[in-house]
């Protein structure tokens, strides 16, 4: 059996042999032991089946996606106490032609709405056209655009 050295007597908790070398003659000092944390090792609960028969693998993956979840319901529930946002609406981008007198008059429009405190923009004078010309009968409908002149479409060429 090999010998033990006083450090590791004093963490067995062993009285070290007296021997006659160096380290006996110098005072040893003591030192106390850390104690060990005491870690509570989890308690395995028994496993209970209200099925008798082995569950496989390939029937553990069925039950599992046949259960509905708890948690979408529970999001579904959050969603209908939140604020309602309203959908947000798809925008479309375009290009026209028209003629500059037309184009001028939407300038003065723009100037008669803000001098009236209800800026708008050029977008929002053309939208408004639009609904106005929805909301007309189909027999002012059709007098109304008789009194457009018909222009070529498209980008007009570079000079130059």
């Amino acid at each position: 059996m090999s010998k033990i050295s006083p450090i590791q007597a004093q963490a067995l908790g062993l009285k070290p042999a007296a021997t006659k070398t160096a380290t006996t003659a110098k005072a040893v000092v003591k030192k106390t032991p850390i104690p060990k944390p005491i870690v509570a090792k989890p308690v395995a609960k028994p496993a209970v089946l209200s099925n008798p028969k082995p569950v496989t693998k390939l029937a553990a993956k069925t039950t599992s996606v046949t259960k509905p979840k708890a948690t979408t319901v529970k999001k579904e529930a959050r969603k209908d106490t939140k604020k309602a946002k309203p959908e947000k609406i798809k925008m479309e981008r375009d290009s026209f032609t028209m003629p500059k007198d037309e184009y001028a008059q939407i300038a003065l429009l723009k100037t008669r709405l803000t001098a009236m405190g209800q800026p708008a923009k050029k977008s929002e004078l053309l939208r408004a056209g639009i609904k106005l010309l929805v909301a007309m009968s189909d027999n002012t409908l059709k007098t109304t655009l008789a009194k457009i002149p018909v222009i070529k479409t498209g980008r007009p060429n570079k000079r130059g």
